[in-house]
């Protein structure tokens, strides 16, 4: 499996909400969300800077991309750019679930609470 194309999507409400969809060769596609409040925009910007070094990736070296992405630059990424990072690491993971036919949560360890305390 290999990654074909990153999407970055803005979503205007009571805030702006900077989504990222990252499609495979197999039809399978992730969603992630950065967390960037009032830096959509640099995050938009980033994550298609990223996108030439995406392409042709193989997903489910998640961990390989994070630190490609972290260390590649001439400086470490800060704010902006782990912010686009997140969103990149949050559909990658989609992808490896979906994938794998198994919710996020178990291929992090497992579920944790039978119930939400209220």
């Amino acid at each position: 499996m290999k990654i074909t194309d990153v999407t970055v999507y803005l979503a205007k409400e009571w805030r702006t909400f900077c989504f990222v969809v990252i499609d495979t060769d197999e039809g399978i596609y992730g969603l992630g969300e950065a967390g960037l409040t009032g830096r959509e925009l640099a995050v938009q910007c980033a994550i298609e800077h990223f996108k030439p070094l995406l392409i042709g990736q193989d997903p489910f070296r998640i961990e390989h991309i994070w630190q490609m992405l972290y260390r590649g630059g001439f400086f470490p990424a800060q704010r902006v750019l782990t912010s686009a990072m997140a969103a990149i690491d949050v559909a990658l993971w989609d992808i490896k679930g979906k994938a794998l036919g198994v919710p996020i949560y178990e291929l992090m360890g497992g579920l944790v609470r039978d119930k939400v305390v209220t």
